[in-house]
């Protein structure tokens, strides 16, 4: 059962890459590796459920964590063309 859902697993990734290199906008293709990372995550787990390995659900998390930061640090780039630092125009006064 595992080794089907490993399978389908497989497939579902290969068509959001498809989506991330099509995808109209950016936003789309945010969405896209996004979901892509959320399918490596259970990849991850259902590999360790496959190999009685429950340390690997561990590393899936880690990587849950990581994926969930790096979306929202790549949003909010896209969004306001910045990560903190100064607006443009804000360093003029000095």
């Amino acid at each position: 059962m595992f080794v089907e859902a490993s399978l389908a697993l497989i497939l579902m990734m290969a068509l959001t890459l498809w989506r991330a290199f099509k995808g109209p906008t950016v936003y789309d293709r945010i969405l896209a590796v996004n979901s892509f990372g959320t399918l490596t995550v259970l990849l991850i787990a259902v590999f360790g459920f496959l190999t009685a390995r429950p340390e690997f659900l561990d590393i899936a998390l880690v990587y849950a964590l990581i994926n969930f930061i790096g979306t929202i640090a790549v949003c909010k780039y896209v969004t306001f063309a910045h990560l903190g630092g100064p607006l443009p125009g804000e360093w003029e006064d000095i």
